[in-house]
């Protein structure tokens, strides 16, 4: 029997995927409910609050407010929360509950603050996502320091960049996969469905602004700088408004 692991994950009910009996549901207990519910909080937050900080840093830099070292922290902080977002995605599958017990209830089992699953499409995608946050980190705390060259530029700001938006986009490809997966034929998009495609719109984006942001060394100058400012401040306010329908997405 296929499962619904987005729904076991996010929501704590176990239900089959395949269109099965209603016999094949099952719900979680109290406690697993509100570790579920705890996670996915800070990870929507951190999405939230991460996107924000993204669209605003691309505006001030697409209006020259405040110099580009301010646009560079603003982004600076918003990837921390980015990264935060990421890591408690890896949290959720690394917490979520698996089967239900013989007494019919799902039970989260022990905490733990890592694991390794590559056999799992949730555990990939989430460590995908994860470690493309810390990609971006990388790049934007290089970028913070200023006063580099276009080699040390293309070397140490835009390729990791690149990787991570690279890592975005596999992230994003996977979780549909998962879904799709796991999912009957004919059933009606949901909440999920909704915030895996908003997510990826938006890491399309980044993408977009990644290339657009390139800088040509016969020149210094961007491929589009207005195009990377315009396609940033659009993809973070995607990954914003998946992070706040994520709020909902719980027990």
């Amino acid at each position: 029997m296929a499962l619904d692991r987005r729904t076991l994950r996010k929501r704590g009910v176990l239900r089959s995927g395949d269109g099965g009996p209603a016999g094949s549901r099952a719900e979680a207990d109290g406690s697993t409910k509100r570790r579920l519910t705890r996670i996915n909080a800070v990870a929507a937050t951190a999405f939230v609050v991460g996107g924000s900080l993204f669209s605003l840093g691309a505006l001030l830099a697409q209006a020259h407010v405040g110099g580009p070292r301010l646009a560079a922290a603003v982004f600076m902080v918003g990837g921390v929360f980015f990264t935060t977002g990421g890591y408690a995605s890896v949290l959720q599958v690394a917490n979520a509950p698996r089967e239900a017990g013989a007494d019919g209830v799902v039970r989260a089992p022990e905490w733990r603050w890592w694991s390794t699953e590559p056999g799992r499409l949730d555990w990939a995608s989430a460590v995908a996502l994860f470690v493309g946050t810390l990609y971006f980190g990388a790049s934007l705390a290089v970028a913070l320091v200023g006063d580099l060259t276009i080699a040390q530029l293309h070397r140490l700001v835009w390729s990791p960049e690149i990787i991570g938006c690279v890592l975005f986009l596999v992230s994003g490809h996977l979780a549909l996969t998962e879904m799709h997966r796991d999912r009957p034929r004919g059933r009606r998009a949901d909440l999920g469905w909704w915030i895996v495609i908003v997510n990826q719109v938006g890491s399309a984006l980044f993408m977009a602004a990644g290339i657009a942001a390139f800088v040509r060394p016969e020149t210094g100058d961007a491929l589009a700088i207005g195009i990377a400012n315009w396609a940033t401040f659009s993809g973070a306010a995607c990954f914003a408004a998946a992070g706040a329908m994520q709020e909902f997405e719980r027990p």
